[in-house]
């Protein structure tokens, strides 16, 4: 497992990722390296959000790019309260042992005012294959 903490100055919305390498769901064989990330949205801002679309971009060691864009995170768009956190886990498929994920949370706080939370790169890797 790796981790990464995002911070972002202006919202103080702070996003940690913390993946793993799904040995049983993946297939090297086939190209079908499965990785499972564990989000924790933490506000410490002085107004409450909503969550309303997440982007990610997805990257493989063969440099294959892929978007995905929608709205909320794992069929929710939750309401996130000032110092409190929401967790998710969420899972991709690479053709490659090794990627890398980054994107951003758009959300909204109870004044009406737009917020986006930035999460930085992180690694997607089987284990020992990055020293």
């Amino acid at each position: 497992m790796s981790d990464l903490k995002s911070t972002d100055k202006k919202s103080n919305i702070n996003v940690t990722v913390v993946t793993e390498f799904l040995i049983g769901q993946s297939k090297p064989e086939d190209d079908q390296y499965a990785f499972a990330y564990h989000i924790t949205i933490e506000n410490n801002s002085s107004q409450a959000v909503k969550l309303l679309t997440r982007h990610w971009i997805i990257v493989d060691s063969n440099q294959q790019q892929k978007e995905v864009q929608g709205p909320g995170v794992i069929g929710e768009q939750p309401r996130i309260e000032v110092n409190e956190r929401y967790q998710y886990s969420s899972g991709v498929v690479l053709k490659t042992p090794i990627g890398t994920m980054q994107g951003s949370y758009q959300m909204v706080n109870d004044l009406g005012h737009p917020v986006e939370a930035p999460i930085s790169p992180f690694l997607l890797a089987v284990p020992n294959t990055v020293n």
